[in-house]
């Protein structure tokens, strides 16, 4: 795997391989001392020209638990203020030689265009309203160590599937897992088409939703909205808001977060026992781990003696088993 750039570009091969290096990562997340050298000495750049908390912060924290050397650039402050091309910017990286670039972009297919202009390997971080296939990685993650596996389960995603690039990846991802994915949301924000480009079912409300065994909320992305979508928020949150009274007790909930509360989730849901939007996050570092360890190393021998990159790594063990 050279890059990653889109879930469409996986198959559920490198899925379920991904899932059990993650695992991996996680029992060496239990040990004292936390850090694996398998990445020492190599240098990769985090490049976020959108806001982030949970994936800049992951993916910089996942390669320093690898041991790499992290370049850290927001867009704010840096030469992108001063009309730098997102090409330039990109060659000037270049010349401090990273292995991997993280890249978080507004645009559509910008990650794709930089693998044209680097010999690094790119990950992407999310690209405008395409996709975000890390955050589906995790999210793949969290749903196989509590359930043990997708294969035939009902997931819901609601909300604004439109302006949503996890929408997008998750519906992929899980539905390469086994999963049966419903998007549900008002009608101007499900995008035309979705049921043959994604394999999904569409349903405009909440009525069917007791079918679903995983209710994943999304944000409505107003700072993506040039126009109204919906009458108004309050409409919005009375129609589709997630609350105690729509969420059954077998169910289980998620969300990508940032979370507006009293919007799409109400504050009780959001830290009840059905919500994952935790474990998420917890699940969002060992899995960055493996995604930079699949691209960078992969197995192979690295450094001096024959020594191997994943010597002081467990052996990948498979998701939803004892580790």
């Amino acid at each position: 795997m050279k890059h990653l750039l889109a879930i469409e570009d996986l198959d559920r091969a490198d899925v379920e391989r991904i899932m059990a290096r993650a695992a991996s990562f996680a029992e060496v997340g239990r040990r004292d001392i936390k850090k694996v050298p398998t990445l020492r000495g190599r240098t990769i750049v985090s490049l976020f020209f959108e806001a982030s908390t949970r994936t800049s912060s992951s993916f910089e924290l996942a390669a320093k638990r690898l041991s790499a050397d992290v370049v850290s650039i927001k867009a704010a402050g840096s030469s992108v203020d001063k009309g730098e091309s997102l090409k330039d910017t990109i060659a000037t990286l270049s010349a401090y030689a990273p292995e991997a670039i993280v890249i978080r972009h507004p645009f559509a297919g910008a990650a794709k265009l930089v693998t044209a202009w680097t010999s690094a390997a790119v990950v992407n971080a999310g690209d405008g309203k395409h996709e975000h296939p890390s955050q589906a990685l995790l999210d793949a993650y969290t749903l196989l160590d509590r359930l043990g596996s997708l294969e035939g389960k009902r997931i819901w995603i609601v909300g604004d599937v439109l302006h949503s690039r996890v929408a997008r990846s998750c519906a992929l991802c899980f539905r390469m897992m086994g999963a049966a994915v419903t998007l549900c949301g008002p009608p101007t924000l499900i995008p035309r088409g979705a049921p043959e480009a994604l394999g999904t079912e569409i349903a405009y409300d909440l009525d069917g939703l007791g079918e679903a065994d995983v209710v994943y909320a999304l944000r409505m992305q107003r700072e993506r909205m040039n126009e109204s979508f919906v009458p108004s928020i309050r409409e919005y949150a009375a129609r589709y808001q997630i609350d105690s009274r729509r969420l059954g007790p077998r169910q289980l909930l998620m969300h990508p977060g940032p979370v507006n509360r009293g919007v799409e989730l109400s504050p009780a849901v959001i830290d009840g026992p059905a919500s994952l939007i935790t474990a998420q996050v917890e699940s969002g570092l060992v899995v960055r781990m493996a995604i930079l360890y699949e691209i960078l190393a992969g197995g192979e021998p690295r450094g001096s003696g024959g020594r191997r990159a994943d010597a002081e790594l467990p052996a990948p063990t498979p998701i939803g088993e004892p580790a």
